[in-house]
């Protein structure tokens, strides 16, 4: 591969360095081809018969599917990513093809969808249900294999992700083994304690976060509610108002504290960890509050001793200084006379965001679950069997490793911002030569020298000095843009030429980073993100993903693996034109995001929440069946979070179009009312919004409920969702 050499005739006025008279061929006309040499080229052709042999295996080790997504994700023949809702258990008839479910409650209502907008979270309850699964066996069998005296009970911290139905079904997949939820706030109490109602009467209720009388009081109604409540004190002075509350209710509290160890977790996640953590309370404060309870006649409700190393614990080695630690600990709480009973270790559990299995990475660990759990009772156990003391229940506070994996963001890529570099016959260097100083000039005859010579790295060097010189004169104002543009688009041919770079397509997507993935820019977290579709294609674009707000931190640009690109492919392309049956469309997922990204979300230039489905596996032909749906933040919706009365704001606008645009008021105030309904995401002028106005969104999968809700509402036939399985 070659290009034309860069050269042609210049301004006869203009004085040439010596030498230079023999390379100009005396016209105007450009010079014959001399071709560039470069590494990038010589490999093309290998690269492009390579390309026609790609398969979806060779895109599961390029996007590391095999690595995070084991065992819930995977890439199928189709080359489209495929949901294993149990796990390593599932049997090949129950996978689930993700674009199939895309399709169908993205299509329109006409070709038999739901219309949902993007973005869409897509919710798999059954892989939430095998995670817990996996975690209880986990500790389950480390009870066993090391005769350990007690058992594992386990508690879901509901800060990771509050939705009604992800808490509902945690409790009724836990009931069996007795899940219990953790609160740390008045709001999470309350709707723990409303769903612990359906729940195992044995699970846990842990009360942790900074209380206040009204915490305290709640709690403790708990109690009277035969909800197995445990007060954990973060500060010392809490230990007085439960005393005061609790002998006012005649409440008989179970009580816990959180010890801040002096184990440190060195990572991100690990920095409220140490003897000044933000939480917890230290020896001496320890001390203190068992001197009150004794004092009080209540060291007996000291049931449970808390701690937290912090976040994605990233090694078993560090796990099991802080767990042993805190054995310690509870030991000396058993010795002064407390009635112990439970050892909370906490949430750390971690997941493999980037499948290298790492224990020096925020983004990964280097543990399975059996491993974690190993490793938990080991630490116990040999504390408690030296000091002769009872092994106590372990409990854990697992949300990250529990939530994670059942939802997957899904969004489309609206556009890519592709250079449109011009061939070398487009470029009109006489004109660009007409406003070049004397520096300038000699910057591009060097240019062309070095281009004759195939030096690539001088090439390189005087094209860029060539182009700095012109912006430096176009900011004087002595160099039209006109001609900027010209050296612009020499430069980006040389570059791409020579293979000086790869150029890195932006690749526009229909999401808010702010309101999707709020951890991507506020503490760079990297999440696994794949095209979940024409997987069997190679990708041939290097690209970053930008979101739709005006905001420069609203982009993607590190991947797992410390890339910052992301392998994509060309927009509107796929086999047979159809983008691996997505007709024409594009869409990426983002995986293990069901941790905090939606209750972090914020609505930065009023970009609100995510359309979501919940779906589970089914025996139907595409083996899954949507059995609830709730379309995104409408406009309206997300301006009445600022306050705004979209009400009253139609009411203005339909008057102020009464007022000036006549005949065509009923047109522009149905227009104004769709606005105010639809979300503010893009939509595709073919798609069909779904309108869900009385039934407050939901999508019943029960006839019953789905009648009843109906009733209730009084919705019309017209805007029934019906129950869909494929």
């Amino acid at each position: 591969m070659g290009m034309p050499a860069l050269a042609c005739c210049v301004d006869a006025a203009a004085v040439a360095p010596p030498g230079y008279a023999d390379f100009i061929a005396g016209d105007s006309s450009l010079a014959a081809a001399v071709p560039f040499s470069s590494s990038t080229n010589a490999t093309a052709v290998s690269e492009d018969s390579v390309s026609t042999q790609w398969t979806p295996s060779h895109s599961a080790a390029l996007y590391r599917v095999d690595s995070w997504g084991t065992p819930y994700f995977a890439v199928n023949d189709s080359g489209n990513i495929a949901v294993r809702p149990h796990g390593a258990s599932t049997l090949a008839h129950q996978e689930i093809d993700l674009l199939k479910v895309v399709k169908r409650v993205s299509d329109p209502k006409s070709a038999g969808g739901l219309g949902l907008q993007f973005p869409l979270i897509v919710r798999f309850p059954d892989v939430l249900k095998n995670r817990l699964e996996s975690l209880q066996s986990a500790f389950e069998s480390a009870v066993q294999a090391q005769a350990y005296g007690s058992h594992y009970q386990g508690v879901y911290p509901v800060k990771c992700n509050q939705d009604r139905f992800i808490v509902e079904d945690i409790v009724k997949f836990g009931s069996p083994f007795r899940f219990g939820l953790e609160a740390g706030s008045k709001p999470e109490l309350l709707l723990a304690m409303n769903c612990l109602c359906k729940g195992n009467p044995e699970a846990l209720l842990v009360c942790n976060g900074f209380k206040d009388s009204e915490y305290i009081s709640l709690a403790l109604l708990a109690r009277k509610l035969a909800l197995n409540t445990v007060i954990v004190l973060e500060q010392e002075e809490e230990v007085k108002l439960v005393i005061e509350i609790s002998e006012k209710l005649s409440v008989r509290p179970v009580i816990g504290l959180r010890a801040k160890l002096r184990t440190k977790h060195l990572g991100h996640f690990g920095s409220t960890s140490g003897e000044k953590g933000k939480f917890g309370l230290t020896t001496n404060q320890i001390l203190s509050v068992v001197k009150e309870l004794h004092g009080s006649g209540m060291l007996d409700c000291l049931q449970l001793l808390h701690f937290h190393i912090g976040s994605q614990i990233p090694s078993t080695d560090l796990l099991q200084e802080g767990v042993g630690e805190a054995a310690q600990i509870y030991s000396e709480l058993v010795r002064l006379g407390a009635n112990m009973k439970v050892i909370d270790i906490g949430g750390g559990l971690g997941i493999d965001y980037d499948g290298s299995k790492s224990g020096n990475s925020d983004l990964s660990v280097s543990y399975g679950l059996e491993e974690y759990a190993s490793a938990v009772v080991n630490a116990i156990r040999v504390v408690c069997d030296r000091k002769s003391i009872k092994h106590p229940i372990i409990c854990s506070e697992s949300g990250r490793a529990i939530v994670s994996h059942n939802s997957i963001l899904i969004f489309e890529a609206m556009d890519a911002a592709a250079p449109k570099i011009p061939a070398m016959n487009q470029i009109n260097i006489p004109f660009i030569m007409e406003g070049l100083s004397e520096d300038a000039r000699a910057d591009y005859w060097n240019l062309s020298e070095a281009a004759m010579r195939h030096d690539n790295e001088t090439c390189l060097f005087y094209a860029d000095q060539l182009k700095q010189r012109c912006v430096e004169r176009f900011k004087e104002g002595t160099l039209g843009i006109e001609q900027l543009g010209a050296v612009d688009g020499l430069f980006d041919l040389v570059t791409k030429t020579i293979g000086a770079s790869e150029p890195v397509r932006t690749y526009l997507v229909n999401l808010s980073v702010f309101s999707s993935i709020p951890d991507s820019w506020s503490i760079g977290q990297v999440f696994p993100i794949v095209p979940i579709h024409r997987l069997d294609e190679k990708p041939t674009v290097k690209g970053v993903l930008s979101d739709l707000t005006c905001d420069s931190d609203g982009k993607i640009d590190k991947f797992i693996g410390g890339q910052t690109s992301l392998p994509l492919h060309e927009l509107d392309g796929g086999s047979g034109g159809g983008g691996g049956g997505a007709n024409g469309r594009y869409f990426l997922g983002m995986f293990l995001g069901g941790a905090y990204q939606e209750a972090l979300g914020g609505f930065h230039n009023l970009f609100g929440g995510s359309s979501v489905v919940t779906v589970l596996q089914s025996d139907g032909p595409q083996s899954f069946a949507v059995t609830r749906a709730m379309p995104g933040s409408s406009c309206a919706d997300v301006l009445r979070m600022m306050h705004h009365e979209p009400e009253l704001m139609f009411d203005t606008l339909k008057h102020r179009a009464e007022e000036f645009c006549g005949f065509d008021v009923a047109a522009l105030s149905s227009s104004i009312a769709r606005s105010f309904h639809n979300m503010p995401y893009l939509e595709l002028a073919s798609s069909c919004s779904l309108t869900a106005l009385n039934n407050s969104g939901f999508y019943y999968c029960k006839e019953e409920d789905y009648n009843a809700a109906l009733a209730e509402s009084g919705a019309s036939e017209d805007e029934q969702w019906s129950y869909c399985v494929a």
